[in-house]
């Protein structure tokens, strides 16, 4: 099973600086409008060192990731970044809502020993080489891990949950609001007591992770790299733990929301497809797509498809799709079979558009004949969970978890 331990983390110093001017978002979510305006806000917004500008003329002696290094190593000089003197776990909260309806997060951060993947901790999606490469570069410069990857697990031990009210019945040590107004807190909780409770609470979870596969793969890379330096290593070395945010499954508090797609530069006959679509698929007409997501909720497996030059839509329903391709735990995956059975198999497509919008995704296959619109239910969180478990993969964006983890709060120095 995986360790969660307790840490010294990198924290800003709340005395000489706000919450709500140094923290960012995800680096993988941040435009360049976003970054603009995150660099105005303060001149120790974190999002210099995590995701920074380059800079025309950059070269391999000046680049972002020397820029990075050189702000974590002044920040710390100057007080306005400290690190914490004990081995602490630190409490952090999500206050948001979805559809109206207020909905709290809590989980902590910790620093998890690093494993081969589908031992102890277990993956759900695919991850690229691009984005790998250059959160190891930041890493190989900064020797610290910035952005929390964010992970669930299953326990009903609740210790904990007194030792959470206890803390946030006090004043955060930080907070800020995202984009969304979504307030996000976090408390350090330093009782040594609590800090042991903690630690023999998630000393046998088996850890999911929820947003953040590269960066997760990014620090086994990394600590064989390091390994390679230290031939002498004792398994003990900072580099062989990970930062992690970790949420209990059973607290509740988790939101998964869709992702749709838009599928382009096909040329099928719409009576044709729907005929080939029938045999794993029970098809309902659906008089206007723009219900689709309301419709397509009302069942267990479904996908909603529409057409750019029609108004109609369609809901396909299944129980299970029959394919030797597919490995069990994901053949009543919408994402998957939508993936695997209608865009491989039958369109033959592979130009696909990702939209979370499904406002934008009918705005977008309006009037062109050549596109269709796919719409999918939330991921749930035990399909996450059983998916994660059996070592297999989900389509790219098959789980968008909400709200996003600021960067920021808390940083691991390796």
């Amino acid at each position: 099973m995986t360790e969660v331990k307790p840490f010294k983390a990198i924290i800003y110093d709340t005395e000489r600086v706000r919450g709500e001017d140094v923290v960012c978002p995800p680096y993988d979510i941040i435009t360049p409008e976003m970054k603009d305006a995150l660099y105005e806000k303060s001149p120790y917004n974190i999002v210099r060192i995590d995701f920074g500008k380059g800079h025309e003329g950059d070269s391999e002696a000046e680049n972002r990731y020397t820029r990075a290094k050189n702000y974590l190593e002044s920040w710390l000089k100057e007080g306005v970044l400290k690190e914490s003197p004990l081995r602490c776990y630190y409490l952090y909260q999500v206050s948001y809502e979805v559809k109206g309806n207020p909905v709290t997060m809590t989980g902590i951060f910790g620093a998890v020993r690093l494993t081969e993947l589908c031992k102890g901790v277990f993956p759900h999606e695919a991850t690229h080489s691009k984005p790998k490469a250059d959160r190891l570069n930041l890493m190989k410069h900064c020797k610290a891990n910035l952005s929390p990857i964010f992970s669930i697990y299953r326990s009903n031990k609740n210790s904990h949950l007194e030792i959470y009210k206890k803390y946030t019945s006090r004043n955060p040590y930080l907070s800020a609001k995202d984009l969304d107004g979504f307030t996000h807190s976090m408390w350090i909780i330093d009782d040594p007591d609590d800090v042991k409770t903690i630690e023999m609470e998630l000393s046998e979870v088996e850890v999911y992770i929820a947003d953040g596969h590269h960066r997760y793969e990014t620090a086994l890379e990394y600590q064989r790299l390091r390994r390679q330096e230290n031939p002498s290593h004792n398994e003990d070395e900072p580099y062989n733990f990970v930062l992690m945010y970790l949420v209990n499954i059973e607290s509740g508090g988790l939101t998964i929301l869709p992702t749709h797609r838009i599928v382009n530069g096909v040329d099928v006959n719409r009576d044709e497809l729907l005929e080939s679509l029938s045999g794993e698929f029970k098809i309902e007409r659906v008089d206007s797509s723009d219900g689709i997501c309301n419709k397509i909720a009302e069942y267990k497996r479904a996908i909603g498809m529409a057409f750019g030059d029609s108004t109609e839509g369609y809901v396909l329903s299944y129980d299970e799709v029959h394919s030797e391709d597919i490995e069990p735990p994901l053949r009543s995956l919408d994402v998957t079979v939508l993936h695997e059975i209608i865009i491989k198999r039958v369109l033959k497509a592979e130009r696909i558009i990702y939209e979370m919008n499904p406002e934008l995704v009918l705005e977008g296959i309006r009037g062109h004949k050549n596109r269709i619109a796919f719409f999918l239910n939330p991921t749930r969180v035990e399909d996450v969970e059983r998916v994660a478990k059996a070592c297999l993969r989900m389509p790219p964006k098959a789980t968008y978890f909400y709200p996003k983890i600021l960067t920021g709060f808390v940083i691991n120095r390796l």
